[in-house]
């Protein structure tokens, strides 16, 4: 996002809304589980609904898109990520862009879609910044 560490903390500016307000656990592998069913529609209209000031909504992984974009989501991550400039500049508040979500399982995600660091990265980091200021 090009914030420092003061920008990131500061509460007025910036907030982490996780698809769930638990810790789902750990499978097998020693991953993370998907986040619970119940807590999205129990607690995420509620928390916008108390920032209606936000401008712009990263929606980061699967379940974050699959939760704010719906019906506009694509048949994959990818193919969503990719679609990044439609469904930023779609109608409707607050602003939507969507992301793989930060991973080092990503790591060959990101090899593999160098488009990302070099068109969408640029345009995140300029937005955040007009937001920000």
């Amino acid at each position: 996002m090009g914030v420092t560490p003061e920008q990131f903390y500061d509460v007025a500016k910036l907030a982490i809304v996780p698809m769930g307000f638990c810790f789902p656990g750990l499978d097998a592998r020693g991953s993370d589980l998907p986040p619970r069913r119940e807590c999205a529609p129990h607690w995420r209209g509620r928390v916008f609904a108390a920032m209606p000031q936000i401008e712009l909504v990263l929606v980061i992984g699967q379940y974050a898109q699959a939760w704010h974009l719906g019906q506009r989501r694509r048949k994959s991550l990818t193919e969503t990520v990719r679609d990044w400039r439609m469904l930023l500049d779609a109608p409707g508040h607050p602003k939507v862009l969507p992301l793989p979500h930060p991973s080092w399982r990503n790591n060959a995600w990101l090899k593999r879609n160098t488009w990302f660091e070099a068109e969408l990265l640029p345009v995140l980091r300029a937005e955040v910044e007009r937001l920000m200021a």
